[in-house]
């Protein structure tokens, strides 16, 4: 038997894999955390699916009581629905208003306005309906909220559910599934508590609906303006095959469009009935596989931010994304007038649920199953590299041993043993001695992950084959 330790710097994918950036442990002791969005200070409110929001400080610690608790009203029975997003208006500091996006105990979604009584809390009696959604079915139910630089707030809506858009919902435009809505919440139209800005491109078409700003997405759970140039990011979930990430800049935005579902799958046509034109169709700037690219499967983009921080000068304008069934990161790199796609190694046990951006534009990144908050950073290889890296390996085929002798300074706690796919096989915890023993007993040839954590939560994860 023949065993090989080595870093994991890429696993064949499109154009390449590879390790440009790190992640460290910011926050934990999150339940099940799907938004993450800053009021304008230096905290985090972080958006539970169950139905509270909890506020993190910028040490990292959590505040001992929830921000708002509406889990009375909030519905998530199955795993795309719950309490999904906030927004907090552009006037927050002084008007003390924000925007939940939900699903109600009857199932439909909710966009609803409510107040914070003070700093720290808000005032859960206090919400004001703005638009409520009939969904017909659990899944794809979209969530996110975001308000532009034009003071209105925009909305993402999935398709209404179930599978392949049975209905042709994302292309109805007199349906609000399947969109980007865009309200104005300052100026109510006497009708609801909101209005239409003037500029939405259906407001003259007797045949759509005026909310509508874009169409066609199958499942948009996570979107983002870049804060330095203002152009809209789309991750919209695939149905089977494909995962997309869509970019328009102010201008384009502005045109109505329709980003292809369920005609089209990525840029892969997919159902055509019916369907206009290519021509019609506004299509994705990045792709991936859910297999076949030598990686882990994978299933469902989460969407993240452009970088656009002042602490990590190597990620700037990087397009931050990642899968939340292969536990990768991955970004978007602009190549001229192209884009090149990059995934990192896996993190597992995560699930990656949300990205988050402060007020400083620096990049979090949240776990859905380990209710962790990790910080973006550069990748620090002189340090943390050294203290992590510094492992001799010794074997024993006679009795199917592999064993690790650790540098002293490793300050491991934690080892985790995965196929390639990402399945757990093994942990081993509570290191009593720099040397640790794994049994490679019915391990058969092939190429392992082994995760190796240290006692301030920091992972680094080294390609383990056996031949």
């Amino acid at each position: 038997m023949r065993i090989i330790l080595s870093t994991l710097i890429g696993l064949c994918f499109q154009i390449s894999l590879s390790q440009e950036f790190d992640i460290e442990v910011f926050a934990t002791s999150l339940d099940n955390p799907v938004n993450i969005k800053h009021a304008g200070d230096d905290r985090l409110f972080v958006v539970e699916q169950a139905g509270t929001i909890q506020i993190v400080n910028a040490d990292g610690t959590l505040n001992p009581n929830p921000f708002l608790d509406i889990t009375s009203i909030v519905y998530d029975g199955a795993s795309e629905q719950g309490l999904l997003g906030i927004a907090f208006h552009p006037n927050y500091e002084t008007n003390g208003y924000f925007y939940v996006n939900y699903i109600n105990n009857s199932q439909d979604t909710v966009i609803s306005r409510f107040e914070r009584s003070d700093t720290d809390t808000a005032d859960p009696d206090s919400e004001l309906i703005l638009l409520t959604i009939s969904q017909p079915y659990n899944n794809h139910n979209g969530g996110d909220l975001a308000f532009d630089t034009d003071g209105y707030l925009y909305i993402a809506t999935g398709d209404g559910g179930n599978f392949g858009d049975p209905q042709n919902r994302a292309q109805n435009l007199n349906t609000l599934l399947g969109k980007i809505l865009r309200i104005d919440v300052d100026n109510p139209d006497g009708t609801n508590n909101y209005g239409i800005p003037t500029g939405n491109p259906f407001v003259s078409n007797t045949n759509a609906l005026d909310e509508i700003w874009s169409y066609g997405l199958r499942n948009p759970w996570k979107f983002s303006f870049d804060k330095d140039t203002g152009d809209l990011w789309i991750a919209d979930v695939g149905q089977n095959l494909y995962e997309e990430i869509n970019m328009v800049t102010p201008e384009e935005s502005a045109n109505g469009l329709n980003y292809g579902w369920r005609c089209y799958e990525g840029n892969t046509a997919y159902n055509s009935t019916n369907c206009p034109d290519d021509s019609n169709f506004t299509f994705p700037i990045g792709v991936y596989a859910h297999s076949g690219n030598g990686g882990p499967t994978k299933c469902s983009i989460t969407g993240g931010y452009r970088y656009r921080g002042i602490e990590n000068s190597s990620l700037t304008g990087l397009y931050f994304f990642a899968d939340f069934c292969s536990n990768e990161i991955g970004f978007l790199q602009a190549n001229g007038s192209d884009w090149t796609l990059t995934f990192s190694s896996p993190y597992l046990n995560n699930e990656w649920s949300c990205f988050g951006e402060d007020v400083n534009g620096e990049l979090y990144i949240a776990g859905l199953t380990s209710g962790t908050i990790y910080k973006i950073t550069e990748n620090s290889l002189s340090t943390s590299d050294q203290q992590i890296n510094n492992i001799k390996l010794y074997t024993n085929p006679e009795n199917q041993t592999i064993t690790l002798e650790l540098n002293s300074n490793n300050s491991i706690n934690q080892l985790n043993l995965y196929d390639i796919q990402g399945k757990f096989l093994k942990s081993i915890t509570n290191f009593e001695s720099s040397k640790v023993t794994i049994s490679s007993e019915g391990l058969s040839s092939g190429v392992y992950l082994l995760e190796l954590q240290k006692h301030d939560g920091s992972r680094f994860i080294k390609k383990l084959i056996i031949d």
